[in-house]
């Protein structure tokens, strides 16, 4: 992985940082997990399902990725839909 500083500032890891907060904050909250298999399930959903098909980001004019790079042509301009 590389590293966005030198090792020991605290900029290598803000946006890993970020989004595990926000998981813990948005699904985690309360919560239990008992087995890594429910762990990757429920990261699982997150990530597919709940971040980049719902959660709206502000750096894409507030929409989720999914409908974003639906709308936005790809660099050749070819259709990636099938």
């Amino acid at each position: 992985m590389r590293r966005l500083s030198r090792p020991g500032t605290p900029l290598g890891n803000a946006g890993i940082e970020r989004f595990f907060s926000t998981l813990e904050r948005e699904r985690l909250a309360g919560r239990s997990l008992g087995t890594r298999a429910e762990a990757a399930s429920v990261l699982s959903d997150y990530v597919e399902v709940f971040q980049n098909r719902q959660r709206r980001h502000s750096t894409l004019g507030y929409l989720s990725p999914a409908p974003f790079e639906a709308r936005s042509p790809t660099p050749s301009g070819v259709s990636t839909k099938a």
